[in-house]
C-alpha cells in the first residue's frame, strides 16, 4: 500500500489497541520470561552443533532479539565468511521468507564484507520432513480414531498471490506428499488461519472450518499445522485454544492437535542434509 493509505490504518487502529492484546496472549505462553520460538531456536541450534561440532551455529529472529543483524554480525566477528540462511519457513512467502531475504540482504548491502551467502527458500517437500508428519499422522490416527484430517496454515493476503507468491501452492504440495506418504483413507481439509484486516486472505479460513465441521459429521478431528516448525502464537493460544472452543460448541466431542517438530532433533537433522546438499 502507499502510505497515505496505510499509515492512519497503523497509528490509528493496530498501534492503539494490537500491542496491548497481544502482549497479554504472548504473556499466557512464556515461560520465564521466553517465548516458545526463543526457547525452541535454542534447543534446535544445539541440535545442529551436536551433529555439526566444527560448523559455527546461531539463530536470528525477524522482530526481536536477537536480531538478524545482530545474529550476522556475531558471524562475521567470529571469522565466519561462508555462511547459509535457513528461514525457519518450510513453505516459501514473500510475507515469511522472503521479508528474512530482505533483511539479511540489507546488512550486506551496509557491510563492506563479501562472503560466500547461501540461501534456502523453503524445505516443504524434503523427504525427511514429510516422513516426520506422515509418521505422526498415522500414530495419531490410530490411536485417537478421528474421523477427518484439518492441515491448518498460517494465511496471507491473497492479493499477494496474484501478484505471484508461490505460498499456497507449496502449502496444498505439503498436504498432498504428507498424505500420500500416510496412505490411510481417511477425509483431510485444507485451510488458512490468522486473518487479520479486512482485507480478502487465502480461504477456507480454519476457525470458519471448525464452526462448520460438526454440523458435516466430522466429531472427531485432528489437526496439523505442518507450516509451523515450532509452537508460538498461533497453535497454542489460536489452535488449541481458541479454534478447539469453536469446533466443541458447534458439536464437535474430540479434538486433538498434532505438535511441529518443537525441540525434536528430526528437524536439526534436516537442517544438516540441507547444508550438505
Amino acid at each position: 500500500m502507499p502510505s497515505i493509505l496505510w499509515q492512519p490504518i497503523l497509528h490509528g487502529f493496530i498501534l492503539t489497541t494490537r500491542p496491548k492484546q497481544s502482549a497479554a496472549l504472548y504473556e499466557m505462553i512464556f515461560e520465564d520470561g521466553v517465548s516458545p520460538l526463543l526457547k525452541y531456536a535454542r534447543a534446535q541450534a544445539a541440535n545442529v552443533r551436536r551433529l555439526l561440532p566444527h560448523t559455527k551455529v546461531g539463530i536470528a529472529m525477524s522482530y526481536s532479539s536477537p536480531l538478524i543483524p545482530e545474529a550476522i554480525e556475531e558471524m562475521l566477528q567470529a571469522g565466519v565468511n561462508d555462511l547459509t540462511i535457513i528461514p525457519l519457513y518450510p513453505q516459501y512467502s514473500g510475507t515469511t521468507v522472503g521479508s528474512v531475504f530482505d533483511d539479511v540482504m540489507a546488512f550486506f548491502r551496509r557491510s563492506d564484507k563479501i562472503i560466500d551467502l547461501r540461501f534456502i527458500s523453503s524445505f516443504y517437500d524434503h523427504p525427511k520432513y514429510i516422513d516426520y508428519y506422515a509418521e505422526k499422522n498415522a500414530q495419531a490416527v490410530k490411536e485417537h480414531a478421528v474421523d477427518t484430517l484439518n492441515f491448518s496454515y498460517h494465511g496471507i493476503p491473497a492479493s499477494y498471490v496474484t501478484d505471484g507468491d508461490r505460498y499456497p501452492d507449496e502449502c496444498t504440495e505439503t498436504t498432498r506428499l504428507i498424505m500420500e506418504k500416510l496412505a490411510v483413507e481417511i477425509p483431510h481439509l485444507q485451510t488458512y488461519q490468522s486473518k487479520f484486516g479486512p482485507n480478502e486472505w487465502l480461504t477456507p479460513a480454519t476457525d470458519a472450518t471448525m464452526k462448520a465441521l460438526p454440523e458435516q459429521k466430522s466429531k472427531k478431528i485432528l489437526v496439523i499445522a505442518p507450516g509451523f516448525v515450532a509452537d508460538c502464537l498461533e497453535t497454542i493460544e489460536e489452535l488449541t485454544q481458541e479454534n478447539k472452543g469453536y469446533f466443541l460448541e458447534a458439536g464437535g466431542t474430540d479434538f486433538y492437535y498434532l505438535p511441529p517438530f518443537n525441540d525434536d532433533q528430526a528437524l536439526a537433522e534436516i537442517f544438516v542434509d540441507l547444508l550438505n546438499k
